[in-house]
This record gives structure tokens, C-alpha cells and sequence, in this order.
């Protein structure tokens, strides 16, 4: 079970491209966009604290996804 909707998932994947989508795959598929989701967090939170903010920024994502 994932916290993002699996209709959500199969309308992203259908918008790029996916012609059909099955359950199993859409489910691995959010699986693994939260586990991206949580390391992209963490690396994110290291790069506030480490500019003194407790407040994660546009700008630690983006650095955060560049080291990804």
C-alpha cells in the first residue's frame, strides 16, 4: 500500500506514453516514486540544516535532485 493514488500513477504513466498499465506495475511504480520521493527529502533536509533552515527550499530540491 502507497500513500500516492494508483489512478494517479496510470494517468502519468498513460500521459507518457504507457498504453496500458497494470495494477502490479502501477503499484511498484508509486512504490518507487516514494522511495525517490524520501531520499530526495532526506538529501534536501541535510542541505537546509546545513544553511541553518529548518524550512526545505525550492533551491535544496534542485540540489538535492542534482546529486541524484
Amino acid at each position: 500500500m502507497t500513500d500516492l493514488p494508483i489512478a494517479a500513477v496510470i494517468r502519468i504513466a498513460k500521459a507518457n506514453g504507457a498504453e496500458r498499465v497494470g495494477a502490479d506495475a502501477a503499484e511498484l511504480i508509486a512504490k518507487k516514486a516514494e522511495e525517490f520521493i524520501g531520499q530526495l527529502t532526506r538529501d534536501a533536509e541535510k542541505l537546509a540544516s546545513h544553511a541553518g533552515r529548518k524550512t526545505i527550499k525550492e533551491e535544496d530540491i534542485e540540489m538535492a535532485f542534482k546529486k541524484n
